[in-house]
């Protein structure tokens, strides 16, 4: 008797065609970096940033084991993944193991206190905000750029620099040599990078108004940990549609948050039934998807320097449907500290 590879029965066709085209957008989208011809420029780096994004939502199921049947397997697939988002520079059992307290803890926990970072170098908070403005994600920037150097900043990353030395040669090399020999490809590949962390923060801004906690590496546990109606009571589901299933694909369904925080180990493509079954289809129960373009927009300097408040979850479903909730930076599964 065989065992089965995926850990649900459907997963053979639906995380297969997600991998699929994981590794077809990225390649053909990256071929296109090449072109002398400026749409299929344009093409290929949106094809490239998908690609991206789709690996990091990929590596998110990795996280939680909903892939594979075999831990071991989803752990080797999410390392690969890692390498198409760029968040290699760490390891994914600190992936884990960030984005693991954040549903047990039921908290948004980092160790870097990036405002008083901020407060400390005002040049830098100025050129962030300057560049907000103008809608480039420099604060997640920042971050990915503390996550290249992660061991060498982080006390307790310091076993890590080896790896994280290894990383930086590889990686640090073959953009050199793009950036050398074909300086267009290079800031496309820079453009479609950026756009995925536009779309992977735009995700991630309004989804809990947990309060932000610098206690990562320590053990002692949050207030609400396992607590499931505090988790449910702030946290938000934001799809990008509720009438049409295609539109959430492009995020493999991410924006049914409620329904993968009640269920963690619940596949992408089983997201949105579940949501039916424990929410009904109710537009009221989740923030409409031009509301989220207004939290997004309006606030996307002021978000830099305000922290997550813990709201009383009622109050900020209104305000955020109103396109008035501040949202939050900085809580991304790929930056894991």
């Amino acid at each position: 008797m065989t065992i089965p590879l995926f850990k649900d029965k459907s997963g053979l066709i639906y995380h297969s065609l997600a991998l699929a085209y994981t590794l077809l957008a990225y390649g053909l989208g990256f071929a296109g970096l090449f072109s002398d011809y400026w749409l299929i420029n344009v093409l290929g780096t949106l094809l490239l940033a998908h690609g991206m994004i789709i690996s990091g939502y990929m590596l998110h199921e990795c996280a939680h084991n909903t892939i594979f049947k075999n831990n071991e397997h989803n752990a080797r697939l999410g390392r690969i993944l890692m390498w198409l988002n760029g968040s290699c520079y760490g390891t994914y059992e600190d992936v884990r193991y960030k984005h693991f307290r954040h549903h047990v803890d039921n908290g948004d926990l980092c160790w870097f206190d990036y405002q008083a970072w901020f407060k400390r170098h005002p040049m830098i908070l100025k050129i962030v905000l300057a560049l907000e403005w103008l809608y480039i994600p420099a604060h997640e920037l920042v971050m990915h750029g503390l996550l290249v150097f992660g061991s060498f900043i982080i006390p307790q990353r310091k076993s890590q620099r080896l790896h994280n030395v290894a990383i930086i040669i590889i990686r640090g090399s073959l953009y050199g040599t793009l950036l050398w020999f074909y300086p267009r490809a290079a800031i496309l590949y820079s453009v479609a990078y950026m756009l995925m962390l536009i779309v992977l923060r735009f995700m991630d801004n309004l989804q809990h108004d947990y309060a932000s906690t610098f206690t990562l590496f320590d053990k002692t546990p949050l207030p609400h940990k396992s607590d499931r109606e505090y988790e449910q009571i702030h946290t938000f589901s934001n799809p990008i549609s509720l009438t049409h299933k295609w539109p959430n694909l492009l995020v493999l369904n991410f924006g049914f948050h409620n329904a993968h925080h009640a269920r963690p180990t619940t596949p992408w493509f089983r997201l949105p039934a579940l949501h039916r079954e424990l929410y009904g289809e109710n537009p009221a129960d989740v923030i409409p998807f031009f509301a989220q373009v207004k939290c997004y927009s309006r606030y996307r300097v002021a978000r830099v320097m305000t922290y997550e408040q813990e709201g009383n979850g009622a109050a900020y479903m209104k305000e955020a449907s109103q396109g008035l909730a501040t949202g939050i930076n900085a809580v991304s599964f790929l930056t894991a500290f």
